[in-house]
C-alpha cells in the first residue's frame, strides 16, 4: 500500500510535514490549494481515517500511525490563528490517470 507525505503552511507562516498510509489524502487534499483551519481539520480527519480502513481492510488491524498523525494534525493546528492552510506538497504525487490507492 504506498504511503504518502505531505506539507502544509498555517495561518501563523508556520510549516509542518505529515504522514498517510494512503494516497486517499489526494481525493481530499490540492497541492496549492487553500482551506479555513476548520475545513482542513475535517478534510484531513476524514482522510486518515478513510486510510486506516484501508489498512484494516488489507492488513486486519486500523492503522496507528494514521490515527497518531491525525492527533499530531489537530494539536498543530491549536493557536495557529484564523484564516487559511496552504498545502505546499504531496509525495508522492497523484498519476494523473490513477486513483487514490
Amino acid at each position: 500500500m504506498p504511503e504518502m507525505r505531505f506539507a502544509v503552511r498555517w495561518p501563523d507562516g508556520s510549516e509542518t510535514d505529515h504522514y498517510s498510509p494512503s494516497l486517499v489524502m489526494h481525493d481530499h487534499l490540492a497541492v496549492g490549494e487553500t482551506y479555513a483551519v476548520d475545513d482542513f481539520l475535517a478534510r484531513t480527519t476524514r482522510a486518515l481515517g478513510e486510510a486506516s480502513e484501508r489498512v484494516r481492510a488489507r492488513y486486519g488491524f486500523a492503522c496507528t500511525s494514521a490515527m497518531a498523525e491525525e492527533a499530531a494534525i489537530t494539536e498543530a493546528a491549536k493557536n495557529r490563528g484564523d484564516g487559511a492552510v496552504l498545502v505546499l506538497r504531496m509525495e508522492p504525487p497523484l498519476a494523473s490517470s490513477g486513483a487514490a490507492s
